[in-house]
Formats: structure tokens, C-alpha cells, sequence
């Protein structure tokens, strides 16, 4: 039987996480909403939430580089620590990828997106989400099971690995549907471009959700 390495530390290295992936979800929240306000001819407050994307993309760099920072070496884990960073890594490459989506929007407000695309954009944004939410809880259960080692809890953090896969895969499939749509509306050539990539972009949200969840995986392997 595994010993629950937990019961040595004051503070388990996975409170830093779920802090940091509080600020994930918060900016998914924020950005959702910039992403509905840039498609919507009545909204006026993308500006706004784009800087609240930013301020809790800063506020989330802090605690990863506190989460880096304080961590000696000699201390017992009760993972790999290279592998407790690549995690780490990657659930910051969400924000990262949030941010980037937000920024290269900006770059070019007028002309919109055009309007037929708006659904699909929603639809690939939503399905990036969801896998970011499956990542949360994934990171909750995975503290559980290393309080416990319970096998059945193990269990549940691999369903859980494949639920975050599925919702990547998800919004793989809106992100071709949207480029499909680009191609075939006889668009100019930089909105061509600008769209595409935008969609990229959105899509590289779930990609790092499933790079964490890999990362998790290896994490409670035996």
C-alpha cells in the first residue's frame, strides 16, 4: 500500500494548482463573454474584459511562479516534480492561449468577424471550455487520490482524463467545421487568414486541457 505522502506537509503542492486553475476558470468566464461581446453589434465592453482576461492572466503568473519557488530541494512529493511543472506548464498554457485568442482578435476589430461564422465560433469556443471545466475537476479529484491512493479514486481521475480527451476532440471537430465554412464563403484573403488562426487559436484552449490531463495520467500511474 502506497503511504499517503500528503499527511507530511503543511501545505500539499496541489493547493498552489487548484489556485492557479481558479484563475483558469475565471478567465475562461471572462473571455466567453469578451469572445459573445466582439460577434454582438450591441455590446461596447470588449476592451474592458480583455483587460480583465489580462489582470488575471498576471495575477495567475504569480502564483505559478510561487508555486515554482517553493519547492526545495529534499522535499518529499508525492509526484515527480519535473512532472508537477510540465503539468503546471500546460494548465498555464490555457491562459496563455486565452490571452493570445483575445489579443489577435483585437488586432483587427473592423471588419467583424463575419456574421456567418459567429455560430461556429461559439460553438468551438463552448466546446474549449468544457474541456477546461473537465480539467478542473480533474485536478480535484487527482488532490483526492493523492491523499488516499483509493484505486477506486484513481478510477475516477482516468475517467475523467478521458472525458477531457473526448471534449478536446469535441472542439477539434468545430474547429475544422469553422475552417470548412472560411473556405468555401469567398472571403478576402486577410480575413481568410484572420479567422482561421483565430480559430487556431480558440482550439489550442482544449489542446492544453488534454496536454494536462496526459500529464495527470502520468502523474497517477503506478
Amino acid at each position: 500500500m502506497r503511504f499517503p505522502f500528503f499527511k507530511l506537509f503543511r501545505t500539499s503542492p496541489f493547493e498552489g494548482l487548484i489556485e492557479h486553475m481558479d484563475k483558469v476558470k475565471e478567465c475562461g468566464l471572462a473571455f466567453q463573454e469578451a469572445i459573445e461581446c466582439h460577434l454582438s453589434k450591441e455590446c461596447h465592453r470588449f476592451a474592458e474584459l480583455k483587460k480583465v482576461v489580462d489582470d488575471l492572466e498576471h495575477q495567475a503568473d504569480a502564483i505559478k511562479r510561487r508555486i515554482r519557488g517553493h519547492l526545495p530541494k529534499g522535499t518529499l512529493m508525492p509526484v515527480d516534480k519535473f512532472q508537477l511543472f510540465r503539468y503546471l506548464g500546460e494548465q498555464d498554457n490555457v491562459l496563455d492561449s486565452v490571452q493570445d485568442a483575445l489579443d489577435w482578435l483585437s488586432f483587427r476589430m473592423e471588419p467583424p468577424v463575419p456574421e456567418e461564422l459567429h455560430r461556429g465560433f461559439l460553438v468551438l469556443v463552448e466546446a474549449a471550455l468544457e474541456a477546461v471545466d473537465a480539467m478542473g475537476v480533474m485536478l480535484t479529484e487527482s488532490r483526492a487520490y493523492f491523499r488516499s491512493y483509493s484505486e477506486n479514486q484513481r478510477v475516477k481521475v482516468k475517467e475523467l482524463i478521458r472525458a477531457i480527451r473526448q471534449k478536446e476532440h469535441d472542439a477539434d471537430l468545430a474547429e475544422d467545421q469553422i475552417k470548412e465554412q472560411i473556405f468555401n464563403l469567398g472571403l478576402d484573403g486577410v480575413t481568410v487568414f484572420h479567422t482561421v488562426r483565430l480559430a487556431e487559436i480558440i482550439g489550442s484552449i482544449a489542446d492544453h486541457a488534454e496536454n494536462a490531463g496526459d500529464m495527470m495520467r502520468a502523474m497517477i500511474a503506478k
